[in-house]
């Protein structure tokens, strides 16, 4: 008998984040970085794992057609252990450099830790899959693009068939832009930070971390990697980890001209406190408050860390509820939303989240939209921003919203805040930033003022 194999670190890193994902409904990007440090893993060995668990999450549909076919049954008839080793196995055979015979002997490894009934089993599903490579295998179990490009381009670029429509439908119905679009979904974002008005400048910040001044924001400073939560910057409250897309939708509503006074300013979903945090620092800059209203205890209090100093109060209370003190000069909707726009960075939302989550997201648009509508004074503005290219989180949501307000209310033209020369911003009034256009997520910002 073969005595007990313990699989190499990196990989059981990978397989411990993959199985809490989806034994758990963990977030990969919360439990790996523990995983990793409870593991003591640095440099490469940590980034092997990190690469491995992000990558078998993001393509986790494409995978799981392979193992099937491969093994000639459903994945869900797999024991989970051993349909999530390889889930490993297979990424590492189609996507990465690893050499299959050390990709299979690996993940064989790794199954007779965690399911050792299930070894022969998984060494013969993953020799049958290193006889073909990721072109091969797709050529095989895709639809032809010509047939059906919605069901082609979900297998080929790993994403369920009906983001890949909305995608489509939200970019005009250009599948050249589509595809461009889903391949850099599949890439692992750069990590952003915000440098705080009055508190950092963006050039010296990157200076300091070895990082570069952004392309688009005067605060942002990209990352080439490490733990930025550890950075002195971040720890001293001079910086925060911040996607360079939410700096510009959030900063675009301090920019645009107000008639009439400008020191109130609301946030009317302000956990976890990114956005906060960067309006408290401008606002500390022009002489206004802000005050940041959140209905979840625990993001309440992130919120008040974040905004530590700053001229911001947080009010924990439903953001449709009637405030104490209306009549803002700006406020900021960044609503709840599917999160379609950020995949990037959650390499396994795409595969938990499903249409039937739009129409009460949607409705809570609405309605968090039409509160921000009655809190704004006359002539006083509302930036609504979402994480998500969806056109009914978009369009449809502040269409709607504006019509059941009652209110007179007024789309204002949102590219004149963004930086000059910032391409692909279409024509307006609406603007739309997309991983493949601009590095950043897929943010949706509308601007509208108050009759």
């Amino acid at each position: 008998m073969r005595a007990a194999v313990r699989p190499d670190l990196p990989r059981w890193a990978a397989y411990e984040a993959v199985a809490a994902v989806h034994r758990d409904g963990a977030y990969a990007n919360l439990v790996l970085p523990a995983i990793l440090r409870d593991l003591r893993l640095h440099g490469r060995d940590a980034a092997f794992a990190t690469e491995l668990g992000y990558g078998a999450l993001r393509h986790e549909g494409t995978l799981d057609l392979i193992v099937g076919a491969a093994a000639g049954r459903e994945v869900a008839r797999i024991d989970p252990p051993a349909r999530d080793a390889l889930r490993l196995g297979a990424y590492q055979l189609l996507h990465t450099r690893v050499p299959a015979h050390a990709a299979v002997s690996a993940t064989v490894d790794l199954v007779r830790s965690v399911a050792p009934g299930a070894t022969g089993f998984a060494n013969a599903v993953l020799r049958e899959i290193a006889t073909l490579d990721l072109d091969g295998w797709i050529a095989k179990l895709a639809p032809p693009y010509e047939q059906d490009p919605v069901a082609h381009l979900a297998v080929a670029d790993s994403h369920p068939q009906w983001i890949v429509r909305a995608f489509d439908e939200a970019l005009g119905g250009d599948f050249d832009e589509t595809t461009r679009l889903l391949i850099e979904d599949n890439q692992r974002p750069p990590v952003h930070l915000c440098a705080r008005p009055g508190r950092a400048d963006a050039v010296e910040l990157a200076d300091e971390v070895g990082g570069a001044p952004g392309a688009f924001s005067p605060y942002a400073v990209y990352l080439a990697g490490g733990a930025p939560g550890d950075l002195p910057a971040v720890v001293e409250g001079r910086a925060h980890v911040q996607d360079e897309g939410s700096q510009l939708v959030a900063a675009a509503l301090t920019y645009a001209p107000l008639d009439g006074p400008d020191a109130r300013w609301l946030d009317l979903c302000a956990g976890p406190g990114g956005k906060t945090g960067l309006l408290g620092a401008l606002a500390a800059e022009r002489g206004a408050e802000v005050t940041a209203v959140e209905v979840a205890e625990h993001r309440a209090r992130l919120v008040e860390q974040a905004t530590r100093g700053m001229p911001v109060t947080v009010l924990h209370q439903d953001g449709r509820q009637p405030l104490p003190e209306p009549a803002f000069d700006r406020v900021l909707v960044d609503a709840p939303c599917t999160g379609l726009g950020s995949l990037r960075r959650r390499p396994e939302s795409r595969w938990r989240r499903q249409p039937s989550d739009l129409p009460p997201l949607t409705r809570l648009q609405r309605e968090l939209l039409g509160a921000a509508f009655r809190a704004v004074r006359p002539g006083g503005l509302v930036a609504y921003v979402t994480c998500s290219p969806h056109l009914v989180e978009t369009h449809v949501t502040v269409t709607e919203a504006a019509r059941r307000s009652g209110l007179p209310v007024d789309l204002v033209d949102a590219r004149p805040f963004l930086p000059i020369g910032m391409p692909g911003l279409g024509a307006g009034p609406t603007v739309q930033l997309w991983p493949h256009r601009h590095g950043t997520d897929a943010m949706f910002l509308a601007l509208l003022r108050r009759g």
